[in-house]
């Protein structure tokens, strides 16, 4: 038999879900339920990231933001003497923790993920409550936890982009819910800042005003004031043509799909599956009552619809650009348990758990090969020059600066940024060409300038070889000489005596 729905829900058809306002419960019995939520969300969510402490990086993302945080750190300019296709606040971040726990390790990063992922589960918690219920807000915040590590650790375990993003998408979502636009603008404008695609959110924000506001000329300024002020801010503590080009206008050739469509297709198959299994508890009940039910819960289909949107701008598909999608899927699986018999609760939850250990137990043992080849061309390095001389390390794994503690000679810390390799490409579109525009007279001014004391070719037969970038070619022709040794395939240049 049908569980006997919440107060809220016992005047409407037993086999529909319509968005309800429940009452405000009274401040002690708020205060105790989150009391005795907020701990077990916590450990849950300590747990499932437990992971991410066992290796000193998992991604070249968090080694690109290591970096970019030393060298602000260092008195560099976010955009001018370090640039990357991402918004401003994730770096300014990394540099703030390091300022205040050393820069030798990414743990403070890492305890930060943990607390961003707890307040992302409360947040969600909070959303499912007010319109289901107590027993719909535990459900909430443990669904989205269990799922969150759903795909290759090397996505999920970062302490990267997504999982500082997705706090702002989840306020953005219960402030607008709760009629706050002011507050929604700003979490929306927080998404932003963290990674671009953070700002589809706007969608479902937009969609509750319309339903909701009483005056909408009102509330749409207050929504635009709040996200367009933090933006402008950003814009004007950085370098605003810098910003409008490096997070809006300079991405183009990075956004194409042409050049390398089987190699992307099967990538964002393996990362639909992988996500797919994940969800396995989840997936089930929401189908079931879309084919049965009128849910009423438009805003939360908006939301993953605009986070789906979201995963393919692009065409990389990337396993931590699903990360995107966790959240709205998490309070769509919640809403339909609502009207669903409890053993339906009971499955999708031992569904979801069964899932999380089997990806924890992924996170766990699975080796970082990419990483130990990073630590060893670091030791290389180290052994090959000065704290304080320079380096130029033409490949995809930025992180090398980071263990190496050396300088980078460029403020391209990929070789990514200057061939469009950087989207994982496996494709004609890679070259000289194909680089951001203006980055290659940039380059060049720089190789001038201050030339590198050693040049890391950590290409490794890749599209953007030396080979094929006739820049760099006549850089190591002319003045440089390669080493005898190779670090796993990769070749070390010094200056040659002429040079």
């Amino acid at each position: 038999m049908p569980a006997e729905p919440p107060s809220s829900l016992r005047r409407v058809p037993a086999r529909s879900l319509p968005r309800q306002r429940r009452r405000a419960p009274a401040p002690a019995r708020r205060l105790h339920y989150w009391r005795r939520l907020l701990p077990a969300l916590g450990l849950l969510a300590f747990v499932t990231r437990l992971p991410s402490f066992g290796h000193r990086l998992w991604s070249p993302d968090e080694g690109y933001l290591a970096v970019q945080a030393r060298i602000l750190a260092d008195g560099g300019a976010l955009y001018e003497t370090v640039v990357d296709r991402k918004p401003p606040l994730l770096p300014l971040l990394y540099e703030t923790l390091f300022a205040l726990f050393g820069d030798e390790s990414l743990r403070s990063v890492r305890v930060l993920a943990v607390l961003a992922q707890l307040v992302t589960a409360a947040l969600l918690a909070s959303i499912a409550r007010r319109r289901w219920g107590d027993r719909a807000g535990r459900t909430a915040g443990v669904l989205y936890l269990l799922v969150s590590i759903g795909l290759n650790p090397e996505d999920a375990q970062a302490a990267t982009f997504e999982v500082f993003m997705l706090p702002f998408t989840a306020a953005a979502v219960r402030y607008a819910d709760r009629g706050r636009w002011g507050a929604a603008g700003v979490a929306v404008a927080g998404a932003f800042l963290t990674k671009q695609t953070g700002g589809a959110v706007l969608g479902p924000v937009l969609w509750l005003l319309w339903q909701t506001a009483p005056v909408h000329r009102s509330a749409l300024l207050r929504t635009a004031l709040g996200f367009a002020l933090p933006v402008l801010a950003a814009a004007l503590l950085t370098d605003p043509s810098g910003f409008l080009f490096w997070t809006v206008t300079g991405s183009g050739a990075y956004a194409s799909f042409t050049g390398s469509e089987l190699h992307v297709l099967s990538r964002a198959v393996a990362n639909t599956a992988l996500l797919g299994a994940a969800c396995a508890g989840l997936v089930p009940p929401v189908v079931r009552v879309l084919r049965s039910a009128r849910t009423g819960v438009g805003d939360l289909w908006l939301w993953l619809a605009s986070s789906a949107a979201a995963v393919l701008l692009g065409f990389h598909f990337f396993g931590h650009y699903y990360l995107q999608l966790i959240p709205p899927l998490a309070l769509l699986a919640t809403g339909a348990l609502q009207i669903l018999p409890r053993h339906r609760l009971a499955s999708a939850l031992l569904w979801s758990a069964c899932g999380c250990a089997v990806f924890l137990l992924w996170g766990t043992l699975t080796p970082r090969p990419e990483l130990a080849h990073a630590q060893r061309l670091a030791t290389a390095v180290q052994a090959r020059t000065g704290p304080a001389e320079r380096v130029l390390v033409w490949g995809i794994h930025p992180e090398t600066y980071w263990l190496a503690d050396r300088p980078p000679a460029s403020r391209f810390l990929t070789a990514g940024l200057l061939t469009n390799y950087s989207g994982g490409r496996n494709g004609p579109q890679v070259g000289e060409k194909y680089g951001v525009e203006g980055a290659w007279p940039t380059f060049a001014d720089e190789m001038r300038a201050q030339p590198p004391a050693l040049i890391v070719d950590d290409s490794r037969g890749k599209p953007f070889a030396p080979e094929r970038v006739p820049t760099l070619r006549r850089l190591l022709e002319r003045h440089y000489e390669p080493l005898p040794d190779e670090i796993d395939g990769a070749v070390l240049y010094v200056r040659s005596s002429g040079g």
